[in-house]
């Protein structure tokens, strides 16, 4: 099949555009607005920029009547949110964080069943997922706001600078690297579809300098 999404109508039942950029990092984020009220919510739109300083991003769409999500209003306002990694043993408790709630609602609220717990950000009073192995601080920079065709298709893309990076120990391995296969993060497909790190492969490309390694390193 061949289709031009800008001008055609999708000739399948569900969009495959979506379905074939993946699997997509999830954005688990914790935000307070200036009030203090704690949210959470995740997003698909997830990635990080560079890694000299580390800079992330997460793009967020409107509602349907125009309303700007609260993760992208208490960022601008409070100047902090927390990425909290998604797992596979979180997946339930993630899934229920995505429900659409009134303003004056936590998602909070609704993940103390799950054995969801809280601690607290380091630079701002923000709550974070205890149980979660890999946290970032991250701090606000600024919103390029991308008009799409419908309120509900124009986002805010949202960038940070990580300031703080929590790591579980016991998933630091003795090379002293992540070990990913024990976390076991979770990734958006489509549809309703999501996907989870149980297996991985090395390859080192050929004639890799020390420019290379000191990337893999985090240093520029």
């Amino acid at each position: 099949m061949k289709w031009h999404p800008q001008s055609e109508k999708n000739p399948l039942p569900y969009s495959p555009f979506k379905s074939s950029t993946i699997p997509r990092p999830i954005g688990w984020l914790s935000s307070v607005d200036p009030d203090g009220k704690e949210n959470i919510a995740p997003y698909s739109q997830w990635q990080n920029l560079t890694f000299d300083p580390p800079m992330v991003m997460f793009s967020a769409n409107q509602y349907p009547d125009g309303r700007r999500k609260d993760t992208v209003l208490n960022a601008e306002q409070t100047g902090w949110f927390v990425w909290n990694m998604a797992t596979y043993d979180l997946r339930e408790a993630v899934n229920i964080s995505a429900m659409a709630l009134d303003h004056d609602e936590s998602e909070w609220s609704h993940l103390e069943d799950q054995g969801v717990t809280k601690t607290y950000a380091d630079n701002h009073r923000i709550p974070m997922v205890a149980e979660s192995p890999a946290k970032f601080e991250c701090k606000y920079k600024t919103t390029l706001r991308i008009p799409g065709d419908t309120p509900v298709g124009t986002i805010d893309l949202v960038v940070a600078d990580v300031m703080t990076i929590h790591i579980n120990d016991d998933f630091i391995d003795d090379d002293g690297k992540l070990d990913v296969l024990k976390m076991k993060p979770i990734s958006r497909m489509g549809y309703f579809d999501y996907t989870v790190v149980t297996d991985k492969f090395e390859m080192r490309v050929p004639g890799s300098d020390s420019a290379a390694q000191a990337g893999l390193e985090g240093s520029a």
